[in-house]
């Protein structure tokens, strides 16, 4: 079973939808998460409706910031919602072909400081409420290291700690990523990016 997880930052862009459903055709994913979508309410609707799923989980943008869609194919998987905040959506899947069942955390964290530490209390508070097999995926907005970080104001050893501390009391480990190292270029040369 496929999951794809995409900071997509904007889906009013003009391709959006058509990126969703080339990835739906190339990876058959059962769950799509959508972060950044910068997007809410009536208008989020009109889009998830018109992508390749069947069933949708939306936390609005506020203003043009955040949002977060968790999209799935109900013949594929059985979705119970747990939680939603403006950073976080929380559900129980079940796999329909073999009734295994595991906790998914849809995450986009607040560029603010203050408000990620709210995420971070919320997601340990997950992982003492719950036994299941758990998988947080999304954007964070915390670089663990200063590689992880390209340009502009440098990693906070703080915010990276009080990072890694709810990382290890949900016991995660990242599982790393397919693809470029950075997601986005900000008109920057792609080469020098990823070297």
């Amino acid at each position: 079973m496929n999951i794809i997880a995409w900071n997509c930052r904007g889906s009013l862009k003009p391709n959006f939808q058509s990126h969703v459903h080339d990835l739906v055709r190339i990876h058959d994913p059962a769950v799509f998460v959508v972060t950044e979508t910068r997007v809410g309410r009536d208008r989020a609707k009109e889009i998830t409706d018109r992508l390749p799923f069947d069933g949708s989980i939306r936390s609005d943008a506020i203003g043009f910031t955040g949002g977060i869609w968790l999209l799935w194919n109900s013949d594929r998987v059985e979705i119970n919602v747990l939680a939603i905040t403006e950073q976080e959506i929380h559900v129980d899947v079940k796999v329909r072909s073999s009734n295994f069942a595991w906790l998914l955390s849809a995450i986009y964290a607040s560029p603010r400081s203050v408000e990620r530490c709210v995420l971070w209390d919320n997601l340990i508070k997950v992982a003492d409420l719950h036994n299941k097999p758990w998988i947080m995926a999304g954007d964070f907005n915390e670089p663990l290291l200063e590689e992880d970080k390209f340009g502009g104001r440098g990693v906070s050893i703080n915010q990276s700690l009080l990072f890694k501390d709810c990382l290890d009391r949900c016991n995660m480990l990242d599982m790393g990523f397919s693809g470029p190292r950075y997601t986005w270029t900000n008109k920057r040369d792609i080469n020098k990016l990823n070297s």
